[in-house]
């Protein structure tokens, strides 16, 4: 991934909610870092889970994401430093959800972020972006900004629709606004291998896209839900739990593709 002479940008995206996707951005965010590649993280969600999932409090944060994409802050003003040393943040706010009507008015107004993120800031390898739970504006902004997007999608039967409607979505941005938007892989979570389901839904998503699942599989952990509410990614809270080692595994198999 870090050969290619265009800066990775990968949009962490699934417009259905509860599949761990802002879990994913944070955690894999975090295992890069952990590995030495500097990592900027855009926390796009108007939830700003991102910004607090990593001990940022959304509310005293004077710049955030909004700024950026309004043109009111440079990428270098919004960006914080995280507890993890490689990796850096762009925050978000609550008020992002309002601003999307407010950003629909602006020329070009899904090519914002990339516009953003064409200098970023010094020394940095790879961006991650967490996108909003909907196909949006902000989540349509995200994916002409990457170069190519992670789906993580959660091991229940729902999930299967929701691929079907993003994988259309990923041809229509390619073909008209981003035609260098790959699909960096889909990633299971929340896989409990006590279940069946679990399994057939694997074997589902196996079967539909062959050449886009992901051998690493983030198994169902407490310790990857606990750790959020310290601030910290799993790998800070529990370094050594299957939830890190999982998350380890996803950055060490996205980098060797």
């Amino acid at each position: 991934m870090l050969a290619t002479r265009t800066m990775p940008a990968i949009a962490v995206v699934n417009q259905k909610g509860g599949v761990g996707k802002t879990t994913t951005a944070i955690n894999l965010a975090a295992a890069l870092a952990e590995v030495g590649h500097r990592t900027l993280l855009v926390d796009l969600d108007p939830q700003a889970n991102s910004t607090s999932g990593l001990g940022l409090d959304p509310s005293r944060v004077r710049l955030n994401v909004y700024h950026l994409l309004s043109g009111e802050a440079t990428l270098d003003q919004v960006v914080h430093a995280t507890g993890i040393p490689q990796l850096r943040l762009v925050p978000s706010h609550i008020d992002l959800a309002g601003a999307e009507v407010e950003l629909a008015s602006f020329p070009e107004r899904e090519s914002l972020l990339r516009k953003a993120l064409e200098t970023p800031p010094e020394g940095v390898e790879i961006v991650l972006i967490d996108c909003p739970p909907s196909l949006g504006l902000l989540t349509l902004n995200a994916l002409v900004a990457a170069t190519s997007m992670l789906i993580p999608t959660q091991s229940e039967y729902f999930a299967l629709e929701g691929l079907r409607h993003l994988m259309y979505t990923h041809q229509l941005v390619r073909a008209r606004l981003n035609p260098r938007l790959a699909i960096a892989g889909i990633v299971m979570t929340q896989f409990d291998a006590r279940t069946t389901l679990s399994w057939d839904v694997l074997a589902a998503v196996r079967r539909a896209h062959p050449h886009h699942l992901l051998e690493t599989v983030i198994p169902r952990n407490v310790r990857i839900s606990e750790a959020p509410s310290h601030g910290k990614s799993v790998l800070e809270f529990d370094p050594t739990c299957r939830g890190a080692v999982a998350y380890r595994a996803l950055a060490k198999e996205l980098l060797e593709r």
